[in-house]
Protein backbone atom coordinates (compact mmCIF):
# COMPACT_ATOMS: atom_id res chain seq x y z
CA UNK A 1 0.00 0.00 0.00
CA UNK A 2 1.07 3.87 -0.73
CA UNK A 3 2.60 5.40 2.04
CA UNK A 4 2.20 9.25 1.23
CA UNK A 5 -0.83 11.43 0.91
CA UNK A 6 -0.94 15.02 -0.69
CA UNK A 7 -2.68 17.67 0.18
CA UNK A 8 -3.64 21.22 -0.57
CA UNK A 9 -2.56 23.34 2.23
CA UNK A 10 -4.05 26.16 3.04
CA UNK A 11 -1.42 29.07 3.39
CA UNK A 12 -3.12 32.66 3.95
CA UNK A 13 -5.99 34.39 2.65
CA UNK A 14 -6.26 34.35 -0.81
CA UNK A 15 -2.96 32.76 -1.47
CA UNK A 16 -2.02 29.85 -3.85
CA UNK A 17 -2.65 26.38 -2.20
CA UNK A 18 0.64 24.75 -1.77
CA UNK A 19 0.70 21.01 -2.96
CA UNK A 20 2.36 18.94 -0.21
CA UNK A 21 3.33 15.61 0.51
CA UNK A 22 2.46 13.98 4.19
CA UNK A 23 3.50 10.45 5.22
CA UNK A 24 0.60 8.29 6.66
CA UNK A 25 -0.25 8.35 10.03
CA UNK A 26 0.52 5.57 12.17
CA UNK A 27 -3.11 5.14 13.45
CA UNK A 28 -3.70 5.19 17.06
CA UNK A 29 -6.72 2.77 18.47
CA UNK A 30 -9.79 4.15 17.43
CA UNK A 31 -8.31 5.64 14.18
CA UNK A 32 -9.15 5.55 10.51
CA UNK A 33 -7.17 6.15 7.09
CA UNK A 34 -9.75 6.86 4.57
CA UNK A 35 -8.67 7.56 0.79
CA UNK A 36 -10.87 10.59 -0.48
CA UNK A 37 -13.41 9.49 -3.35
CA UNK A 38 -14.82 12.75 -3.28
CA UNK A 39 -15.52 16.96 -1.62
CA UNK A 40 -17.13 19.39 -2.49
CA UNK A 41 -16.33 23.51 -1.95
CA UNK A 42 -18.44 24.32 1.22
CA UNK A 43 -19.88 28.27 1.25
CA UNK A 44 -17.53 28.46 4.63
CA UNK A 45 -14.70 27.24 2.70
CA UNK A 46 -14.88 30.24 0.52
CA UNK A 47 -15.87 32.55 3.51
CA UNK A 48 -12.51 31.23 4.94
CA UNK A 49 -10.31 31.57 1.76
CA UNK A 50 -11.47 35.17 0.96
CA UNK A 51 -11.11 36.52 4.39
CA UNK A 52 -14.95 36.53 5.30
CA UNK A 53 -13.88 34.29 8.66
CA UNK A 54 -11.32 33.50 10.48
CA UNK A 55 -9.87 30.27 10.19
CA UNK A 56 -6.16 29.05 11.06
CA UNK A 57 -3.34 29.24 7.82
CA UNK A 58 -1.30 26.04 7.22
CA UNK A 59 -4.41 23.42 6.87
CA UNK A 60 -6.41 21.57 4.88
CA UNK A 61 -9.78 22.98 3.85
CA UNK A 62 -12.54 20.91 2.91
CA UNK A 63 -15.12 19.03 5.26
CA UNK A 64 -17.93 17.65 2.63
CA UNK A 65 -16.22 14.92 1.66
CA UNK A 66 -16.24 11.25 1.49
CA UNK A 67 -13.83 8.08 0.93
CA UNK A 68 -13.02 5.12 1.61
CA UNK A 69 -11.51 2.79 3.92
CA UNK A 70 -7.40 1.87 3.24
CA UNK A 71 -6.39 1.13 7.08
CA UNK A 72 -7.63 0.59 10.68
CA UNK A 73 -6.25 0.62 14.09
CA UNK A 74 -5.91 -2.79 15.29
CA UNK A 75 -8.96 -3.96 17.29
CA UNK A 76 -11.34 -2.82 14.79
CA UNK A 77 -13.37 -0.27 14.81
CA UNK A 78 -17.37 0.38 14.95
CA UNK A 79 -19.60 2.93 12.38
CA UNK A 80 -21.58 5.13 14.60
CA UNK A 81 -24.61 2.21 14.43
CA UNK A 82 -22.22 -0.63 15.62
CA UNK A 83 -21.48 -2.38 12.53
CA UNK A 84 -17.64 -3.78 12.12
CA UNK A 85 -15.74 -1.50 9.49
CA UNK A 86 -13.77 -3.06 7.35
CA UNK A 87 -10.89 -1.77 4.42
CA UNK A 88 -13.14 -0.91 1.11
CA UNK A 89 -15.80 0.05 3.06
CA UNK A 90 -17.49 3.50 1.74
CA UNK A 91 -18.11 6.28 4.44
CA UNK A 92 -19.12 9.67 5.50
CA UNK A 93 -18.51 10.82 9.03
CA UNK A 94 -19.51 14.08 10.94
CA UNK A 95 -17.33 17.24 10.38
CA UNK A 96 -16.08 16.89 14.03
CA UNK A 97 -14.57 13.85 16.40
CA UNK A 98 -16.02 14.48 19.60
CA UNK A 99 -15.39 12.98 23.27
CA UNK A 100 -18.85 10.90 24.29
CA UNK A 101 -18.35 11.29 28.09
CA UNK A 102 -17.79 15.60 27.70
CA UNK A 103 -20.63 17.82 29.84
CA UNK A 104 -21.76 19.35 26.36
CA UNK A 105 -21.98 16.21 24.64
CA UNK A 106 -23.47 14.89 27.91
CA UNK A 107 -26.15 17.76 27.77
CA UNK A 108 -26.74 16.96 24.21
CA UNK A 109 -24.71 18.99 22.19
CA UNK A 110 -21.77 16.81 20.82
CA UNK A 111 -21.06 19.27 18.05
CA UNK A 112 -20.02 21.70 21.25
CA UNK A 113 -17.95 18.88 23.04
CA UNK A 114 -14.94 20.38 25.22
CA UNK A 115 -11.69 19.71 22.93
CA UNK A 116 -14.18 19.66 19.70
CA UNK A 117 -11.75 18.56 16.74
CA UNK A 118 -13.30 19.73 13.23
CA UNK A 119 -12.31 18.57 10.03
CA UNK A 120 -11.52 21.26 7.50
CA UNK A 121 -10.76 23.91 10.21
CA UNK A 122 -7.45 22.61 12.27
CA UNK A 123 -3.64 23.48 11.27
CA UNK A 124 -1.49 21.01 10.23
CA UNK A 125 0.53 19.54 13.18
CA UNK A 126 2.99 16.36 13.91
CA UNK A 127 0.09 14.19 14.54
CA UNK A 128 -2.76 15.12 12.42
CA UNK A 129 -1.69 16.57 8.84
CA UNK A 130 -3.90 14.67 6.42
CA UNK A 131 -6.57 16.46 8.06
CA UNK A 132 -9.29 17.92 5.61
CA UNK A 133 -11.24 17.71 2.30
CA UNK A 134 -8.61 18.53 -0.23
CA UNK A 135 -6.49 16.09 -0.09
CA UNK A 136 -6.19 12.51 -1.62
CA UNK A 137 -6.64 11.24 2.41
CA UNK A 138 -8.53 11.95 5.35
CA UNK A 139 -6.93 10.15 9.38
CA UNK A 140 -10.46 10.16 11.38
CA UNK A 141 -9.24 10.27 14.96
CA UNK A 142 -11.26 8.92 17.96
CA UNK A 143 -14.69 10.50 18.21
CA UNK A 144 -15.37 10.70 14.93
CA UNK A 145 -18.83 9.24 13.96
CA UNK A 146 -18.60 6.64 10.75
CA UNK A 147 -21.16 5.91 8.67
CA UNK A 148 -21.22 3.59 5.85
CA UNK A 149 -22.82 5.38 1.86
CA UNK A 150 -25.60 3.27 1.00
CA UNK A 151 -24.80 1.84 -2.27
CA UNK A 152 -27.36 3.86 -4.76
CA UNK A 153 -25.76 6.77 -3.87
CA UNK A 154 -23.08 8.70 -6.58
CA UNK A 155 -20.23 10.87 -5.55
CA UNK A 156 -21.65 14.49 -6.16
CA UNK A 157 -25.20 13.05 -4.25
CA UNK A 158 -23.10 11.93 -1.42
CA UNK A 159 -20.20 14.34 -0.52
CA UNK A 160 -22.46 17.24 0.97
CA UNK A 161 -24.79 14.94 3.13
CA UNK A 162 -22.05 15.47 6.34
CA UNK A 163 -22.60 19.10 5.88
CA UNK A 164 -25.51 20.89 4.24
CA UNK A 165 -27.99 17.93 4.77
CA UNK A 166 -27.24 16.73 7.91
CA UNK A 167 -27.39 20.70 9.70
CA UNK A 168 -31.12 21.02 7.56
CA UNK A 169 -32.17 17.53 9.49
CA UNK A 170 -30.73 19.45 12.62
CA UNK A 171 -32.95 22.55 12.05
CA UNK A 172 -35.69 20.30 11.62
CA UNK A 173 -35.24 17.76 14.24
CA UNK A 174 -35.22 21.18 16.38
CA UNK A 175 -38.42 22.32 14.78
CA UNK A 176 -39.99 19.34 16.23
CA UNK A 177 -43.25 17.66 14.04
CA UNK A 178 -43.22 19.08 10.38
CA UNK A 179 -46.03 17.45 8.88
CA UNK A 180 -48.96 19.44 7.81
CA UNK A 181 -47.20 22.84 8.96
CA UNK A 182 -46.74 25.97 6.62
CA UNK A 183 -43.06 26.17 6.64
CA UNK A 184 -40.83 29.00 5.15
CA UNK A 185 -37.65 28.74 3.82
CA UNK A 186 -35.75 31.58 3.97
CA UNK A 187 -32.51 31.91 1.81
CA UNK A 188 -32.25 29.08 -1.01
CA UNK A 189 -28.32 28.60 -1.14
CA UNK A 190 -27.49 24.72 -1.05
CA UNK A 191 -29.06 24.77 3.25
CA UNK A 192 -32.38 26.28 1.73
CA UNK A 193 -32.86 23.80 -1.02
CA UNK A 194 -32.21 20.84 1.49
CA UNK A 195 -34.99 22.66 4.01
CA UNK A 196 -37.11 22.63 1.14
CA UNK A 197 -36.80 19.56 -0.15
CA UNK A 198 -36.82 17.69 4.07
CA UNK A 199 -39.70 19.65 4.58
CA UNK A 200 -42.01 18.74 1.60
CA UNK A 201 -40.12 14.43 2.17
CA UNK A 202 -41.71 15.04 5.47
CA UNK A 203 -45.45 15.82 4.88
CA UNK A 204 -45.09 20.06 5.46
CA UNK A 205 -48.40 21.43 3.90
CA UNK A 206 -47.30 24.46 2.21
CA UNK A 207 -43.43 24.91 1.27
CA UNK A 208 -42.42 28.24 0.92
CA UNK A 209 -39.36 29.64 -0.42
CA UNK A 210 -37.78 33.51 -0.08
CA UNK A 211 -34.07 34.85 -1.37
CA UNK A 212 -32.85 37.83 -3.10
CA UNK A 213 -31.99 35.35 -5.98
CA UNK A 214 -34.93 34.77 -8.77
CA UNK A 215 -32.74 32.05 -10.36
CA UNK A 216 -32.07 30.08 -7.16
CA UNK A 217 -35.81 30.60 -6.55
CA UNK A 218 -36.43 28.90 -9.44
CA UNK A 219 -34.09 25.95 -8.22
CA UNK A 220 -36.04 25.55 -5.14
CA UNK A 221 -39.04 24.75 -6.78
CA UNK A 222 -37.47 21.71 -8.05
CA UNK A 223 -36.58 20.68 -4.12
CA UNK A 224 -40.27 20.57 -3.31
CA UNK A 225 -40.99 24.64 -2.71
CA UNK A 226 -44.90 25.38 -3.33
CA UNK A 227 -44.38 29.02 -3.64
CA UNK A 228 -41.43 31.18 -4.28
CA UNK A 229 -40.87 35.21 -2.87
CA UNK A 230 -38.54 37.76 -4.28
CA UNK A 231 -36.68 39.06 -1.14
CA UNK A 232 -38.09 41.83 0.03
CA UNK A 233 -41.04 42.29 -1.78
CA UNK A 234 -44.09 42.26 -0.14
CA UNK A 235 -46.14 39.86 -1.72
CA UNK A 236 -45.37 36.98 1.09
CA UNK A 237 -47.46 39.10 3.46
CA UNK A 238 -50.27 38.92 1.43
CA UNK A 239 -49.91 35.47 0.83
CA UNK A 240 -49.47 34.69 4.50
CA UNK A 241 -52.69 36.35 5.91
CA UNK A 242 -54.30 34.00 3.38
CA UNK A 243 -53.04 31.02 5.03
CA UNK A 244 -52.89 32.25 9.04
CA UNK A 245 -49.10 32.69 9.18
CA UNK A 246 -46.03 30.70 8.84
CA UNK A 247 -45.98 27.49 11.57
CA UNK A 248 -42.23 27.06 11.01
CA UNK A 249 -39.35 29.20 9.18
CA UNK A 250 -36.10 27.51 8.60
CA UNK A 251 -33.63 30.69 8.27
CA UNK A 252 -30.16 29.97 6.37
CA UNK A 253 -29.68 33.84 4.61
CA UNK A 254 -28.10 34.88 8.39
CA UNK A 255 -29.11 38.31 7.43
CA UNK A 256 -30.45 40.28 10.32
CA UNK A 257 -33.38 42.18 8.47
CA UNK A 258 -34.49 38.71 6.92
CA UNK A 259 -34.70 37.37 10.42
CA UNK A 260 -37.07 39.76 11.61
CA UNK A 261 -39.11 39.74 8.80
CA UNK A 262 -39.65 36.19 9.52
CA UNK A 263 -40.48 36.01 12.85
CA UNK A 264 -43.19 39.19 12.05
CA UNK A 265 -44.55 36.16 9.83
CA UNK A 266 -44.79 33.54 12.18
CA UNK A 267 -48.28 32.48 13.43
CA UNK A 268 -49.48 32.07 16.98
CA UNK A 269 -46.87 28.81 18.36
CA UNK A 270 -44.44 29.46 15.20
CA UNK A 271 -40.70 28.84 15.54
CA UNK A 272 -37.65 29.69 14.23
CA UNK A 273 -34.85 28.01 13.24
CA UNK A 274 -31.60 30.35 12.89
CA UNK A 275 -28.93 28.14 10.74
CA UNK A 276 -27.55 30.81 8.45
CA UNK A 277 -25.84 33.21 11.23
CA UNK A 278 -22.46 32.37 11.76
CA UNK A 279 -20.85 36.07 10.91
CA UNK A 280 -20.46 39.17 12.85
CA UNK A 281 -23.68 40.71 12.60
CA UNK A 282 -25.83 43.72 14.66
CA UNK A 283 -28.23 42.93 17.28
CA UNK A 284 -31.54 41.91 16.19
CA UNK A 285 -34.55 44.43 16.83
CA UNK A 286 -36.82 41.51 18.89
CA UNK A 287 -40.22 43.10 20.31
CA UNK A 288 -40.58 40.90 23.46
CA UNK A 289 -44.58 41.20 23.98
CA UNK A 290 -44.86 39.83 20.60
CA UNK A 291 -42.86 36.98 21.37
CA UNK A 292 -45.11 36.40 24.40
CA UNK A 293 -48.69 37.25 22.97
CA UNK A 294 -48.03 34.79 19.85
CA UNK A 295 -46.36 32.20 22.03
CA UNK A 296 -43.34 32.05 19.39
CA UNK A 297 -40.22 29.83 19.50
CA UNK A 298 -36.67 31.22 18.32
CA UNK A 299 -33.53 28.44 18.48
CA UNK A 300 -30.54 28.46 16.85
CA UNK A 301 -28.30 25.50 15.68
CA UNK A 302 -24.99 25.33 14.76
CA UNK A 303 -23.50 22.05 13.17
CA UNK A 304 -25.44 18.95 14.12
CA UNK A 305 -24.97 15.88 15.96
CA UNK A 306 -24.30 12.23 14.75
CA UNK A 307 -28.13 11.01 14.45
CA UNK A 308 -28.70 14.08 12.27
CA UNK A 309 -25.81 12.38 9.68
CA UNK A 310 -27.73 9.32 10.42
CA UNK A 311 -31.16 11.00 9.21
CA UNK A 312 -29.55 13.13 6.44
CA UNK A 313 -28.26 9.91 5.00
CA UNK A 314 -31.51 7.60 5.01
CA UNK A 315 -33.07 11.08 3.24
CA UNK A 316 -30.89 11.42 0.31
CA UNK A 317 -30.86 7.72 -0.39
CA UNK A 318 -34.51 7.52 0.05
CA UNK A 319 -35.41 10.99 -1.69
CA UNK A 320 -32.56 10.95 -4.12
CA UNK A 321 -35.40 9.83 -6.95
CA UNK A 322 -37.64 12.99 -5.71
CA UNK A 323 -35.15 15.83 -6.00
CA UNK A 324 -31.99 16.24 -8.43
CA UNK A 325 -29.54 16.02 -5.31
CA UNK A 326 -26.68 15.56 -8.02
CA UNK A 327 -27.57 18.54 -10.27
CA UNK A 328 -26.74 20.70 -7.41
CA UNK A 329 -22.96 19.96 -8.10
CA UNK A 330 -22.74 22.04 -11.16
CA UNK A 331 -18.82 21.27 -11.98
CA UNK A 332 -15.49 19.63 -11.38
CA UNK A 333 -12.25 19.87 -10.97
CA UNK A 334 -9.23 17.82 -9.79
CA UNK A 335 -7.42 18.26 -6.75
CA UNK A 336 -4.46 20.22 -8.11
CA UNK A 337 -6.62 22.61 -9.64
CA UNK A 338 -8.36 23.46 -5.84
CA UNK A 339 -8.12 27.42 -7.33
CA UNK A 340 -9.80 27.21 -10.22
CA UNK A 341 -12.72 25.18 -7.99
CA UNK A 342 -12.47 28.09 -5.62
CA UNK A 343 -12.60 31.29 -8.19
CA UNK A 344 -15.44 29.25 -9.71
CA UNK A 345 -16.85 28.55 -6.65
CA UNK A 346 -16.56 32.39 -5.60
CA UNK A 347 -18.58 33.59 -8.62
CA UNK A 348 -21.78 31.86 -7.39
CA UNK A 349 -22.72 30.25 -10.86
CA UNK A 350 -23.67 26.91 -8.62
CA UNK A 351 -24.30 25.71 -5.57
CA UNK A 352 -21.23 23.31 -5.48
CA UNK A 353 -18.54 22.77 -7.14
CA UNK A 354 -16.85 19.45 -6.97
CA UNK A 355 -13.21 18.54 -5.94
CA UNK A 356 -11.51 14.50 -7.36
CA UNK A 357 -8.33 13.40 -6.45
Amino acid sequence: MENIGKAMVFKGIKSPFNLEEFKFPLLKPGEVLVRNSYSTVCTSDLHTFYGRRHSCTNSVLGHEVIGEIVDLSQGGISDYQGNSLKVGDKVTWTVFAFDPLSENTLKGFPQKSERLYKYGHEEINEEYQLNGGFSTHTHLRKGTAIFKLPSNLSLKEAAPINCSHATIAGAIRMAGDISDKNVLVSGVGMLGLSACAQAKFLGANQVWAQDINSEKLNSSEEFGADQTFLYPEKEIETANQEIGGIDIVIETSGSPEAIEKCIGLLGIGGTIILVGSVFPQRDLAINGEVLVRKILTIKGLHNYTPEDLQTAIEFVSTAKNRFPFEKLVGAEFPLDELEKAFELGQEGKHFRVGVKP
